[in-house]
């Protein structure tokens, strides 16, 4: 697979591997994160650390769902930045090709952007996740869900919690079909 040995930018260099995504590729939900963090970089999976337990532990709870049954989870970056710093718009557009293809392939219902970075990329959007989330958003012949990244969640608690739980649920919803009621095109 190319993009295993993808040299298209400079991340190349420092990672310990691809970390390319898990679960079911035919899910119906696809969760897209920023970038892999030390713990998915030395295992080769995203979401493997304390926010991927977070989000396994509220995808069962919110939407009945576990990891690899129903569900792919992945980031807008395949490679870790150094010291888990922001990604930058070089190495987002230079993932964007793999991004698409995976999403291509698994042609979800439903995505849920985690955090800031995958929203404003896949929704084309300046705005920020604090603006767009508590919505649904038509995407491709679908609907996307922004909410917060569990790593936030981790770091502020009880509100972030609470909206990323009801985002959850907005996203169940929509997976089993039922229409949005608030499907909006962000500005």
């Amino acid at each position: 697979m190319e993009a295993s040995t993808c040299t298209r930018c400079a991340l190349a260099e420092s990672r310990t591997q691809v970390v390319f995504g898990t679960g079911d590729p035919a899910a119906d939900v696809v969760f897209v994160g920023e970038a892999p963090g030390a713990e998915e970089d030395r295992q080769g999976l995203p979401f493997v650390g304390r926010s991927g337990q977070l989000l396994d532990r509220l995808m069962q709870e919110e939407m009945g769902m576990r990891r690899g049954e129903g569900v792919y989870i992945l980031n807008t970056l395949r490679c870790r930045p150094p010291g888990n710093r922001d990604p930058q718009p070089e190495e987002i557009d230079a993932c964007w090709p793999w991004l698409e293809a995976q999403l291509d392939l698994i042609q979800p219902k439903v995505v849920v952007t985690l955090g800031n970075f995958s929203t404003k990329l896949l929704l084309k959007t300046k705005l920020g996740i604090t603006k767009l989330r508590g919505r649904s958003y038509p995407w491709r012949d679908g609907v996307l869900v922004p909410t917060y990244h569990p790593a936030a969640v981790l770091r502020s608690g009880g509100g972030p919690m609470a909206q990323m739980r009801a985002d959850l649920v907005r996203a169940k919803q929509a997976s089993l079909g039922a229409p949005p009621t608030d499907l909006t095109v962000p500005t």
